[in-house]
């Protein structure tokens, strides 16, 4: 399954995922932000789109920034195209394409999550709990996840999709990493709450305490959120998912399983360089450039994934 099918259901993949990704952070960072004794509502909205990396695309739009114009901004608006509304649409436009390839079931679980959406209005992002509504937002892609899980063919198309995820996943998890690292304070007492709402956002609070009981510092939350291979939303983890499925695409006498060999070892190096790190490879002195250095190996790899599978001018990936 190459060239544009291929293209269409791995951007899916990514697509859920970063849309999953906006709806953690932006319920954690809104709630631990909001219960600041003298938090503001432009500070909120200012951490929340720089945790996002939204701030030039924010102040295109808009000229203050102001906390209902920030969640509407990242959720709903349709002209910022990693809103959760946008990614939701354009995982949808991919999806409809694959139509008569995947299961019914898949269709209707991201269908039903698009109209929901839709009739949504940035108005009720404040006036209700957004609270709920994030959390429903993250029900239902839950809920998708699940169909797939349940639904799908162990084939191309599956390898993909996972593919597609767990590279997403990898990324996201770096992005949120640096802008903690950026943000938080040197004293452990003051930066407890950017590490507090950073597990939070991932649902690792609980993984990590039961790992580190009461060692609450950066060290070991670094090592917990890049290393560690049990934890489903660690760098670890997901690099070591998307090199499993990569292995699994069956590309045949394809000249492509070249490339796809490229990446596998690209992938593997990568879990390789990650399981051999040690606790004082996360210190402060050195967890810029070794984020900065997954980042890049990432990014090297979506650009070899192009390279095998993809033809640009056939696919939707914007």
């Amino acid at each position: 399954m190459l060239n544009r099918n291929a293209e269409a259901i791995f951007w899916v993949g990514r697509y859920m995922e970063r849309a999953e990704n906006h709806a953690r952070l932006i319920d954690v960072y809104y709630h631990f932000t909001n219960d600041e004794p003298n938090g503001e509502g432009s500070m909120r909205a200012a951490r929340i789109i720089d945790a996002l990396g939204a701030r030039h695309d924010y102040e295109k739009a808009h000229a203050f920034m102001q906390e209902d114009a920030a969640l509407a901004f990242i959720t709903l608006d349709r002209t910022y195209n990693n809103s959760i509304i946008s990614c939701i649409s354009q995982a949808r436009n991919n999806l409809r394409s694959l139509r008569e390839k995947l299961p019914t079931e898949l269709w209707d679980a991201l269908n039903g999550m698009y109209l929901w959406l839709q009739e949504s209005e940035p108005s009720t992002l404040l006036s209700e709990s957004p609270h709920l509504f994030y959390k429903h937002v993250k029900d239902l892609i839950a809920a998708f996840w699940g169909v797939q899980q349940s639904v799908m063919m162990r084939e191309n198309e599956w390898h993909l999709i996972e593919s597609g995820r767990y590279l997403e996943r990898a990324e996201n998890v770096v992005r949120i990493l640096r802008s903690v690292t950026f943000s938080s304070s040197p004293d452990e007492m003051a930066a407890y709450p950017y590490w507090l709402a950073l597990l939070r956002s991932v649902s690792g609070y609980q993984s990590y305490r039961k790992h580190y009981a009461d060692n609450f510092a950066m060290e070991p939350i670094m090592e917990f959120l890049v290393s560690n291979l049990a934890f489903p939303r660690s760098v670890h983890f997901a690099i070591n998912q998307l090199e499993h499925h990569m292995k699994r695409i069956d590309l045949g006498e394809d000249p492509c399983d070249a490339l796809r060999n490229k990446i596998i070892r690209k992938a593997a190096k990568l879990r390789a360089d990650i399981a051999c790190l040690e606790r004082e490879d996360f210190a402060s002195c050195k967890i810029h450039e070794l984020l900065a250095d997954i980042s890049l190996a990432c990014m090297q790899i979506g650009t070899l994934v192009t390279e095998a599978f993809f033809r640009r001018e056939e696919a939707t990936t914007a």
